[in-house]
């Protein structure tokens, strides 16, 4: 019996020092194309980017990464093409305990990039969707403030200003309500953090007081209460 008893509990040893699946993140995919190079996976645990892993690519676009996520948060995929072209070369995505699948082209390593797996990456991509209307108008009024016969003329001038504040405070304003609107997603809380963080401090608070206990309680939630504390 006693040797029973010693057999269980190093079975029981050996369990608990497996992986929790709930504090896991893996992901898998295949680079198109890609013959040789390295991919790495990265994040920013506090405020400097580091690896946490990477994968040397050798006639197989494909890879899998595997660590352990205590809660979402967002991290990248850098591809060293060895071409000396650094565009093109970083996908970022918002990954969560499981398994993600991300499939991509090497030539067009982070625009064709295709990620499935995580709830709150759709939303990032939903987001990203929305503000890329408002950040096209912003390029397009930098591009008529610089023509040289604007520069000359105080009216356009003032002209361009005020439609690029308004354009401005509606980025703002989709982004609050953005976040209001999916205040129970993970998502909430890196808007407010990392998209306006010098918005009104009514507003943050407003988006941090709706917070679920495990949305407030994740990376970026105690990221926000500390930033409402300062």
């Amino acid at each position: 019996m006693k040797k029973i008893l010693i057999v269980i509990t190093a079975l029981l040893a050996l369990g608990s020092c497996g992986d929790n699946p709930e504090e896991t993140l893996i992901v898998n995919g295949k680079i198109k194309g890609l013959k040789k190079g390295t991919l790495y996976l990265q994040h920013v645990p506090d405020s400097v980017l580091i690896t946490v892993d990477s994968v040397a690519i050798n006639g197989d676009g494909n890879f899998s990464f595997k660590t352990k996520l205590m809660s979402p948060e967002v991290f990248y995929l850098y591809l060293d093409k060895r071409d000396n072209n650094d565009i093109n070369d970083r996908i970022t995505f918002f990954a969560e305990p499981g398994t993600m699948t991300i499939n991509s082209d090497w030539n067009t390593f982070d625009t064709t990039a295709e990620i499935t797996g995580s709830e709150t990456q759709k939303k990032l991509e939903e987001y990203k969707q929305h503000m890329s209307s408002i950040n096209k108008k912003n390029m397009q009024i930098m591009m008529q403030a610089a023509k040289p016969e604007n520069q000359v003329d105080p009216i356009s001038i003032d002209s361009l200003e005020n439609i690029g504040k308004r354009n401005l405070q509606r980025g703002y304003a989709f982004a609050i309500n953005f976040a209001l609107n999916n205040k129970t997603s993970y998502i909430a809380p890196y808007v407010a953090l990392k998209e306006i963080p010098d918005a009104n401090v009514k507003y943050l608070d407003s988006i941090y007081s709706v917070l679920p206990v495990e949305v407030a309680e994740s990376k970026y939630g105690k990221e926000l209460a500390a930033l409402l504390r300062k």
